[in-house]
């Protein structure tokens, strides 16, 4: 394994010079045990969401100040499982940037994160205006961090050495990036805010949806009635058709079709091939491979719509109450006051979600506002009262 270190910067700070492939059980078995030793990880992920129907966890980065490992999850003797103890360990700092994906494949893999810290999030609530990995790299460090790999297919074996090096520099430098952001957070007086919206984030991770399965329509809500039904059941039922063509390739539905397609043919339902392929957003070798199969899905619709057997709405039963919206205007309204007072992002007084949740079941005590989940004991000494009033005006 490589130990030797690039002193990039004057004074202490140091960072591993090389990366250790992790690729069989022995040695995933070594580098838990080396990363055993050390209190805070760098941690990031790659897939291959943007090259295949269902993507696969394709590497696993951890870094701390001397050792960086690469985990090899396409192996098959490696799985994300082997760090499931380290990462649960609450004891442990996990520097993560934009999280919410990557605790997604996690979950799926059966692994909780303990102990996050989200450079990314915590960027954000300090309200800096550029909060990407390479940017943080850029300003704290002086680094400069590639970014023409964003999109490549990490399934690739063997990894091309440019790729390698790439998501290597994604965890290389992150601990020393995790450790300014974390002491800019604690200068700004929001440190317990970044830390419970990061605990929120562990917590609420989930495994990826089905694919396809959060796909809604995006069609103008004027159409009349009956046009409105029938553009909606046509963009159902190409999502579903799409679907199926791009898993018998293996590739993702978007590249298939992409959403902006099927919304033109939605409103303006082509009847002939010659109308399809002058449709905005639709390739011509999509039109010449999948048209009559389109044409027939639109003219079965249509005549469906013309009997009468296409519902006219889609039931809106999960619309907030108007006394909900009104709350969450006033929180809203809230959070951006008490932002100019403490010079705090309004996310660091209220982040989204708490907004939502006080909107939906208004605590009325001191004591129901402390059990609020992630609200957490500073925002009770510092926003109790004046919360607790205002949401008494909105019952």
């Amino acid at each position: 394994m490589e130990h030797s270190f690039a002193r990039l910067r004057a004074g202490m700070v140091t960072y591993p010079a090389g990366a250790d492939d992790v690729t069989t059980t022995a040695e995933a078995a070594r580098a838990v045990e080396q990363l055993q030793s050390s209190a805070e990880l760098a941690v990031d992920l790659e897939q291959d969401a943007m090259h295949a129907f269902r993507a696969r966890l394709c590497f696993i980065q951890v870094a701390t100040d001397t050792d960086l490992f690469l985990f090899d999850t396409l192996s098959s003797e490696v799985r994300a499982g082997v760090l499931a103890d380290l990462f649960g360990d609450k004891t442990r700092t996990k520097f993560f940037h934009a999280a919410a994906g990557d605790l997604q494949y996690l979950a799926q893999a059966g692994v909780r994160v303990r102990g996050l810290f989200d450079t990314h999030r915590a960027a954000t609530l300090l309200g800096w205006p550029k909060v990407g990995l390479a940017d943080l790299a850029h300003d704290l460090l002086g680094i400069e961090l590639p970014k023409e790999h964003q999109q490549s297919d990490f399934s690739l074996r063997p990894l091309p050495p440019a790729m390698r090096q790439y998501i290597a520099d994604d965890v290389r430098y992150l601990c020393e990036i995790g450790r300014r952001v974390r002491e800019s957070v604690r200068n700004a007086d929001i440190l317990e805010e970044v830390e419970l919206d990061c605990q929120r984030l562990s917590d609420e991770a989930t495994s990826p949806p089905e694919v396809g399965a959060d796909y809604q329509p995006k069609l103008p809500r004027n159409l009349p009635g009956t046009q409105q039904a029938l553009a909606d059941a046509i963009a159902r039922a190409l999502h579903q058709k799409r679907l199926a063509w791009a898993e018998s390739l293996d590739i993702p539905h978007g590249r298939m079709l992409s959403n902006a397609a099927i919304a033109e043919m939605a409103k303006k339902p082509p009847r002939t091939l010659k109308e399809l392929a002058r449709t905005p957003r639709v390739r011509g070798r999509f039109a010449r491979e999948h048209g009559p199969e389109v044409l027939e899905v639109i003219e079965r619709l249509r005549a469906a719509s013309g009997r009468g057997e296409l519902p006219l709405e889609v039931p809106a039963s999960n619309l907030p109450s108007r006394a909900r919206r009104k709350r969450e205007d006033a929180l809203r309204t809230f959070r951006s006051e008490k932002s100019g007072e403490r010079k705090v992002t309004p996310s660091a007084v209220l982040s989204n979600a708490l907004v939502v949740d006080l909107a939906k079941s208004p605590p009325s005590t001191m004591d129901e506002l402390a059990r609020v989940p992630y609200f957490g004991n500073k925002r009770v000494r510092l926003y109790g009262a004046d919360l607790l009033q205002l949401l008494s005006k909105y019952r």
